[in-house]
């Protein structure tokens, strides 16, 4: 036994004789959201025998499971920012009939209007499309469970409905959203005390809001409190009601292990229950029902590695262009507090564009291993920026592109040569920051 992270105790799995292994890839990345998807696609594209692991049975991440429906940003100030594999995804889609693309030449009132909804299910069939095209090797219904690194190369042990089986591979992309694989390697994480609450997104119907009482449903929901019937005071049920969708800020969960993960989703859908069993008894509701609810409660925010560097908060909203920049990201401060339904939020300003540097993907001290998504190396505050899905979408389209290059030069994920992975990512169609003069030197 050994001790973990966490201070929990960790079973520590031996490498497996050569007659174990079960097969035998270039690349492994783990997690089919946004990040995880583009990762694995553009690994392939660059040649690289490539795997998709995922936990759950199909692809998408959280906006598939969990109905966090807005792909987005793509596009700032009029232009876009944001291409390559993320938007050929959300090209396919729309192709399909599957997503209805605004006027981005127009810059909105408010960021949220250049989101973009898709059907889901279109979406991940186009997502399954991809990664089959392109030579991905998808590993559905899978975990990884060990990572070992033996004078040849780097053990995988994955856990499957069939038990424990164990690959070789070179380079690994933690897509996870959580940094899973990052952990179980033992490279430094950071995680905030409090963390941002989970939301479970949900529909609702059979009740006609102009039937509804305001003022009856807010006393009504007043005393439901004060008898511990729902688990905190709030007044905008009735713009709840008119949206069609119960806001589900559900506080105090933390999705960074399966055991706080089940308390999350348990409590979740708790107090969506709860919730409808109190608005059932509000006269013109009694015959609300849930239509539609996420497989999965959407998590914000768990771990974020500690990486090669970091954004803080003032290099993303001033625009700041890393000399190492490999994507932009573009959406404004969004920290959700923990314990209520206030949002911090800081705009950029007119003009503005985040840029996100290769060595943000790159845990303190690694080799081997590179991270995409929503776990990049940043503060509280960027994060909350740079999580969004196009942003990860980018962010896992340079991850796939320097694990290749780290295989096909046999090196450091730290000593990929940067010009040589911008100079890929802009052929493979994504846009690459223009770096000034001033900061290469």
């Amino acid at each position: 036994m050994s001790t973990g992270l966490n201070g929990g105790q960790t079973v520590t799995i031996p490498l497996p004789a050569k007659d174990e292994v079960y097969g035998e890839y270039d690349i492994m990345v783990f997690g089919g959201g946004s990040a995880g998807c583009t990762a694995a696609i553009q690994a392939a594209r660059a040649g690289k025998r490539t795997a998709l692991v995922e936990k759950n049975g199909i692809l998408g991440g959280t906006t598939i499971v969990a109905s966090v429906n807005f792909p987005g940003l793509f596009h700032a100030w009029g232009r876009q920012v944001i291409r390559g594999i993320g938007w050929e995804i959300i090209e396919r889609t729309a192709e399909l009939g599957g997503a209805e693309l605004p006027d981005f030449s127009v810059v909105p009132p408010r960021h949220w209007k250049h989101q973009i909804l898709v059907n889901r299910f279109l979406y991940s069939a186009v997502l399954d499309q991809l990664c089959l095209e392109s030579g991905v090797s998808l590993r559905l219904h899978e975990m990884p469970a060990a990572v070992r690194k033996g004078e040849d190369g780097l053990y995988v042990a994955l856990v499957g409905k069939s038990g424990l089986k164990w690959f070789k591979t070179r380079k690994l992309v933690d897509a996870t959203g959580d940094a899973d694989v990052t952990g179980m390697m033992g490279y430094a994480r950071q995680k905030g005390e409090v963390l941002q609450p989970g939301t479970l997104i949900n529909d609702i119907g059979g009740y006609d809001p102009a039937a509804v009482d305001q003022s009856e449903l807010n006393r009504l929901y007043e005393e439901a409190f004060r008898n511990g019937e729902v688990d905190r005071s709030r007044n905008g049920l009735y713009n709840d009601l008119r949206a069609g969708r119960i806001n589900m800020h559900v506080q105090h969960i933390d999705g960074s292990e399966s055991e706080s993960r089940t308390a999350a989703e348990v409590k979740a859908r708790r107090n969506l229950l709860d919730t409808v069993r109190l608005l059932r008894r509000v006269p013109g509701c009694e015959k609300l029902e849930v239509r539609y609810v996420a497989n999965e409660c959407g998590i914000r925010e768990t771990w974020r590695i500690d990486g090669e560097a970091e954004v803080d908060e003032q290099s993303y909203v001033s625009g700041y262009v890393w000399p190492d920049a490999v994507c932009y990201s573009f959406y404004p401060i969004d920290l959700h507090h923990h314990s209520g339904y206030h949002i911090e939020q800081k705009y950029l300003q007119p003009g503005i564009v985040a840029t996100l540097p290769y060595r943000a993907l790159i845990p303190k001290g690694s080799d081997d291993l590179l991270v995409a998504g929503r776990c990049v190396s940043g503060d509280r505050m960027a994060n909350s920026a740079f999580r969004v899905q196009a942003s990860c979408m980018a962010t896992g389209q340079a991850a796939g592109m320097a694990a290749a290059i780290a295989s096909e030069l046999n090196c450091s994920v730290r000593d990929v040569p940067v010009e040589v992975l911008r100079e890929q990512l802009e052929r493979s169609g994504a846009i690459v920051p223009e770096i000034p003069i001033s900061s290469m030197e």
